[in-house]
């Protein structure tokens, strides 16, 4: 997604213009326009022309329109974002109160108008329009001597480090040579890594190489974390993986990313994060129930007592019609945020996100044990649960 113009103030008032680059880009405006929000696109409307001997023609023309969104229709299948609501600017073809449909198109720029800009939406605009934000793929395609450290966004690869060192041949006498020039070049690459590799947003590193380059570099690259405490490293060493590549020129990566292994393989370790929260979750629910609680009238509870360690809750809530409703749900976020917690925000469309959305799409694991929840809902039960 391309940010064009940003003109939001202090109190959240304001407007964007944004251009959707790509399919998955509709899914960021989805999660950002919600009913009630003014959008301001070019469509196409069917006008009719009556001639002056009496006979209609129609034709279709192409004109500008702002419409303050009622209903919004997202196809998953064929990516299209569908905007219906009434125009409310003066425009030669469209009355004024008329009801007219927007569909959003790739590479033509949209302006979105909030009553109120929140901490959620702002942050999805940065996320869209973030590429290294995007980009939660990491590759190091490599062979002996050159390596390539590539971040991969859906719609770019972009190569952010381009190592390349001299390697001794191994020739008898001079082995020693040839093993501190490996060690030299998968040091730069290590660096490489380090350097432009964010684990925050980068959910799994493919390395590639023809042989077992990739292997002994892996082996290297753990064995210098041990031995220099890297926690970064170490941490994150399931999100590694090791695959085949044909050479260590940028091209391979394309090989690399069609083999459909690969391919499953990144779709889990992509979503890994959700699912491990999703199962930690349900571990504490099972061994220590008074640790972990959904539905959002605990949660809020929780929150309220900065008991919160890790809040699990569904993009879905955040589309909700009601704008009370969706400001409880950003101030719950940035509460938990305020005081030491971790957010983690499920996509609907994952799998794990569907089974948030079966326990009410909000909950949370807490820092210490909060019983009296478990009380309140017992009372709660007893006679009818306010809300």
């Amino acid at each position: 997604m391309k940010l064009i113009r940003k003109n939001v103030d202090k109190t959240g008032d304001g407007s964007v213009v944004l251009v959707p680059e790509d399919p998955e880009d509709m899914w960021h405006a989805y999660n950002l326009i919600a009913e009630g929000d003014q959008v301001r696109s070019s469509t196409i409307r069917k006008v009719q022309n009556e001639s002056s001997t009496g006979s209609s023609s129609s034709s279709r023309v192409r004109t500008t329109l702002t419409i303050s969104v009622e209903t919004i229709d997202f196809d998953t299948q064929a990516q299209v974002l569908r905007l219906k609501g009434r125009n409310i600017e003066e425009n030669q073809f469209v009355k004024m109160g008329a009801y007219h449909t927007i569909d959003l198109e790739v590479n033509r720029a949209f302006t979105l108008t909030k009553p109120e800009w929140d901490s959620i939406a702002l942050e999805r605009i940065e996320m869209a329009c973030d590429v290294t934000q995007n980009a939660d793929v990491a590759a190091v395609i490599m062979q002996d001597g050159l390596a390539h450290v590539c971040l991969i966004t859906s719609s770019m690869t972009l190569v952010r480090s381009k190592i390349d060192v001299a390697i001794p041949r191994k020739r008898k006498g001079y082995v020693q040579q040839h093993e501190k020039g490996l060690n030299k070049f998968y040091e730069a690459v290590m660096q490489g890594i380090m350097r432009h590799v964010n684990f925050d947003v980068v959910k799994c590193v493919l390395i590639a190489s023809p042989g077992f380059v990739k292997d002994q570099f892996y082996e290297y690259m753990f064995q210098q974390a041990v031995k220099t405490d890297n926690k970064v490293l170490i941490d994150n060493k399931s999100k590694f993986m090791l695959v085949h590549a044909s050479s260590g020129f940028k091209h391979s990566l394309k090989e690399v990313l069609q083999d459909p292994a690969v391919i499953a393989k990144m779709s889990d370790t992509k979503a890994a994060g959700e699912v491990k929260a999703l199962e930690t979750f349900y571990t504490t629910l099972q061994l220590e129930p008074a640790k972990a609680f959904y539905g959002k009238k605990h949660v809020c509870k929780a929150a309220d007592a900065q008991a919160i360690e890790t809040l699990l809750i569904s993009d879905n809530l955040f589309r909700c019609q009601d704008l009370a409703t969706r400001k409880e749900y950003v101030q719950l976020v940035e509460s938990v945020r305020d005081s030491g917690g971790e957010v983690k925000i499920f996509s609907s469309m994952h799998v794990s996100g569907e089974q948030l959305a079966q326990l009410t799409g909000v909950a949370a694991i807490l820092r210490f044990p909060m019983p009296e929840l478990e009380d309140s809902d017992n009372e709660g039960s007893d006679g009818s649960e306010s809300d």
